[in-house]
């Protein structure tokens, strides 16, 4: 049976933060961020003033880094453990928020393994010690909405995208105050993400009226906003907050596809930040499923006031124009242009290909592959050569 789970509650707007006085009754509260941008920014310092305003004990855990481990996790679960808090808030990028999600399942279950939840849709019932709380603080990994959180195995270099409903968060806070610290780099990268959150989402196999609905909201207001946010339009940063908030609704339902599927193997192989990798792959994906769902892809390209006759000029006008995004953001096109050399290329690409057919994004995207066929699409986006459909 289709189902769409979204947070409780989602707070948005200017100085958002001070919603958090809603969670009266509160009694130990652990927050948990990245770096220190938080804390320059006085962000950081909002939450907890904000959570002892209504008299809850507060514990801090920093220093999460990008691309979480899964020893970062176990870690962060033992500070909950001896904490015993009764609200988990994590504040910042995707990275602290993904981790606080697993680290919460840790919590809860700390006879638990990592493998006993890698499989999508095999957690347990959550909720019995803790509600969470995200405040994201990038405008593309919607990890605020979505049921899902990557977390890195360094010893294999490879990303596992964990997927259970029962780690969507209980509240969202969208306070648009903090994405105007973005830097340009990171307003580029997490934009390209999110825009291709939302076009996975309204291809994916488990697309519905709701998801699309999202879907092709966030998809135009991205292509509108994206460009004037990354030149730090103040109007533009906030409407990019919640347009990619919509897409992670979108795709924490309708599910994504393998620009995600090999934006997760790449990443951690190549060394490359998760939104660059979406950026070079899009276009890519978008040939290969062109002959899948050929009016679908046509549908966003009119909704993003693209031209063209046919189906088919309309899927080359929307590939034309994330391409042309790109190079706007200054985002180099092909993975040889972002310092991947033919030797390692060569040396991983068969490992990335097996890899990314298993995972988890692969079984909703809208046509079917193998590892060659992966593998060719993973080439072209090193090469910048079209797939032809």
């Amino acid at each position: 049976m289709p189902r769409f789970t979204l947070p409780r509650d989602l707070y948005f707007g200017p100085g958002a933060i001070q919603e958090l006085k809603n969670l009266k009754g509160a009694k130990r509260a652990m927050i948990l961020t990245g770096g220190s941008s938080m804390k320059k920014g006085g962000f950081l310092q909002k939450v907890q003033a904000a959570m002892e305003g209504i008299g809850a004990q507060v514990s801090l855990f920093e220093g999460i880094e990008p691309d979480p481990s899964i020893e970062t996790v176990y870690r962060g679960a033992q500070a909950m453990q001896e904490f015993q808090p009764d609200v988990i808030i994590a504040i910042g990028g995707g990275s602290p928020l993904d981790a606080a999600k697993a680290m919460w399942v840790f919590y809860e279950y700390p006879e638990k393994s990592f493998e006993d939840i890698k499989t999508p849709f095999t957690m347990p019932k959550l909720r019995q010690k803790a509600i969470f709380v995200a405040i994201p603080s990038t405008s593309g990994t919607a990890s605020e909405v979505t049921a899902f959180s990557v977390i890195t195995d360094y010893s294999t270099n490879i990303k596992y995208p964990l997927a259970d409903f029962e780690i969507t968060p209980d509240i969202a806070i969208l306070d648009t105050d903090i994405p105007l610290t973005m830097p340009k780099t990171l307003t580029a990268h997490t934009g390209m993400d999110a825009l291709t959150h939302a076009i996975e989402a309204y291809v994916a196999t488990a697309h519905s009226e709701f998801s699309d609905a999202l879907a092709i909201k966030a998809i135009t207001d991205i292509y509108d906003c994206i460009l004037p946010s990354y030149h730090g339009d103040a109007q533009a940063r906030g409407k990019m907050h919640i347009a990619q908030c919509m897409a992670g609704m979108a795709f924490s339902n309708a599910l994504l596809g393998i620009a995600h599927s090999l934006a997760h193997k790449t990443g951690a192989m190549f060394g490359i930040p998760h939104g660059c990798c979406n950026a070079v792959l899009l276009p890519a994906v978008i040939q290969y499923n062109a002959p899948a769902c050929p009016q679908r892809y046509a549908a966003i390209a009119r909704a993003m006031g693209l031209y063209g006759g046919s189906d088919r000029q309309l899927v080359n006008a929307l590939v034309d124009a994330v391409r042309a995004l790109n190079a706007k953001l200054d985002i180099a096109p092909t993975y040889a242009a972002n310092g991947v050399t033919p030797e390692r290329f060569d040396a991983c690409a068969d490992e990335i290909a097996r890899n990314a057919v298993a995972d988890p994004c692969t079984a909703s995207n809208p046509r079917p592959i193998a590892e060659a066929a992966m593998k060719r699409v993973l080439t072209c986006a090193y090469t910048g050569e079209d797939i032809y459909f």
